[in-house]
């Protein structure tokens, strides 16, 4: 509950922070809709993930959902000889728009795990365990448009985008946020924790994104 507490306030202190320094100018691309895949989930994870937003002059908003991703086995899913899957990771996140390009966002998120065996095939049958987990963090944003001074508008809607995110286990479906079952490959009872969503079973992620506003500038 502390970390909820923590993660809550430092970003409405952010958001705070940034409104009392805003400016009377407007945002670019404000009050449009944008559309962008993430390139770490295809190039790294072996899946997918597709971002919607929406912006104001002064907020954005956001849907983002990850398929099919299955990060590497560090710690002791890598010494028990398993390997995980997500099915399924999503969620939604509201941030305030530092300027044009830079927004920082509030992000509650939720992620299904699978854990198998390594090198077993990844069905229902051979399913050692499936869990969901849930976090909430907080993420920096810089959108970037390549042709934003186009004279054409399809240019101008050309869009990146570069996240830096720390989103914190705040729950999980397993009991204690952890479980034990019988390991095929080292012959033991082992005891699992609840993954990070991260990086090296962290709660840091980062990521490169590539889409499109709608609208132009």
């Amino acid at each position: 509950m502390k970390k909820i507490v923590t993660l809550v306030l430092l970003t409405l202190i952010t958001i705070g922070l940034c409104a009392q320094s805003e400016t009377k100018k407007d945002r670019l691309y404000s009050n449009k809709f944008s559309v962008l895949a993430g390139l770490i989930q295809p190039l790294a994870l072996g899946g997918g993930n597709v971002e919607v937003n929406y912006t104001t002059k002064r907020m954005i908003f956001d849907y983002s959902h990850g398929f099919n991703l299955n990060p590497p086995s560090v710690g002791d899913f890598k010494t028990q000889n398993v390997v995980l899957k997500l099915p399924i990771t999503t969620g939604f996140g509201i941030g305030y728009r530092i300027n044009s390009f830079l927004d920082i966002r509030f992000e509650p998120k939720l992620h299904s795990f699978e854990v198998y065996h390594k090198d077993d095939e990844k069905t229902e049958a051979n399913k050692i365990k499936g869990y969901k987990t849930f976090t909430l963090g907080v993420g920096l944003y810089y959108r970037y448009f390549p042709f934003r001074n186009s004279n054409s508008k399809f240019l101008q809607g050309i869009t990146t985008a570069a996240s830096i995110r720390w989103w914190q286990n705040v729950g999980s479906t397993l009991s204690n946020d952890k479980f034990s079952y019988d390991n095929k490959l080292t012959g033991k009872t082992e005891t699992l924790k609840a993954a990070n969503i991260g990086f090296g079973n962290t709660p840091l992620v980062i990521n490169m994104g590539i889409g499109y506003t709608f609208g132009g500038k």
